[in-house]
């Protein structure tokens, strides 16, 4: 370093001087150069922001037309659970969700109707209006109606003096709830069973042109009297043809029976759980309400379905 001081020092420093400056614009030039050839930053950079279109505006719309879910626990001591869902891959249910939707969106004054028959576990009234009183609360318009006959078959609406008292609630959605009785006797047989649906189903369908069928399975059940209490091996087959029926004829399903256990554990559950009553058939209040809970929950569940994934 000392010696190359003393060299700038010299005579032919100036020389050096002149080449060292002529090096340093160079080295400047060449980064000037190489700045200019990069794009040019900008002060702020942009926010990346998605393309909002007319059709994903309808959609977020959409999704502002679903309803909370309950929450409904299922006892500790249900085992073997599934999921509680509707089953309708066809859409069978699609006119009355969106009657449904129309009410919420303030473009319908129609009051929709829903009508829920059976036998005992209807004629109670707890399970339809345990559902039906959540449904009014969120829904606004909606009547909920139940029509039960204790011991009843599908066969025993068969007439068409009950036809016409079904036609006359005029009905946006039929909800069918049979199988305990049907599979009560021990002499049942399925193909049977599904005739008298047929013809039940049939009937209605020639009165009412249209309306929307939801079944539902039975709960379960026992067989015996008193101590000699044994679980009722039929209540499964009754389930089985109810869906044969159902996929048959384009009607959507609600299989309590498999959701809340299925044949190895829907009446273990409910009795662990202390939600049957004496006689191994009928259920407690507790019972018939968290039946209704579940049905409220499951309708839920389909109609945000249908405004979601339409």
């Amino acid at each position: 370093m000392l010696w190359f001081t003393a060299k700038i020092n010299t005579t032919g420093g100036v020389l050096m001087k002149r080449l060292v400056k002529r090096f340093l614009w160079i080295l400047l030039l060449g980064f000037a150069l190489q700045a200019k050839s990069q794009d040019a930053l900008p002060v702020i950079a942009a926010i990346d922001r998605g393309i909002v279109t007319i059709d994903s505006l309808a959609r977020y719309g959409e999704l502002q037309d679903t309803l909370p879910v309950p929450q409904v626990v299922m006892p500790k001591s249900f085992l073997r659970t599934k999921e509680n869902e509707i089953v309708d891959s066809l859409g069978i249910l699609a006119p009355f969700w969106e009657k449904v939707r129309q009410i919420r969106r303030n473009k319908s004054n129609a009051i929709l109707r829903v009508l829920h028959v059976g036998d005992s576990h209807i004629r109670g009234h707890i399970l339809p209006r345990t559902a039906g009183d959540s449904l009014q609360l969120l829904v606004g318009r909606l009547t909920y109606t139940d029509m039960g006959i204790n011991g009843a078959t599908c066969e025993t609406f068969s007439t068409l003096e009950r036809i016409r008292g079904i036609q006359a609630e005029h009905p946006d959605l039929l909800i069918l709830s049979f199988g305990t009785n049907e599979s009560h006797n021990r002499g049942y047989n399925a193909l049977r069973h599904y005739q008298q649906m047929d013809i039940f189903i049939r009937m209605l369908r020639t009165a009412m042109p249209g309306v929307p069928i939801l079944m539902t399975t039975p709960p379960g059940s026992y067989q015996g009297r008193r101590r000699a209490y044994s679980l009722n091996p039929r209540t499964a087959k009754a389930v089985q043809t109810i869906h044969l029926f159902a996929h048959d004829n384009g009607i959507a399903v609600w299989d309590m029976f498999t959701i809340v256990g299925g044949a190895s554990r829907a009446c273990l559950n409910w009795q662990s759980a202390g939600m049957m009553r004496p006689d191994h058939v009928h259920y407690t209040v507790e019972g018939y309400t968290f039946q209704g809970q579940l049905l409220y929950q499951a309708i839920v569940k389909a109609y945000n379905d249908y405004v979601g994934y339409r």
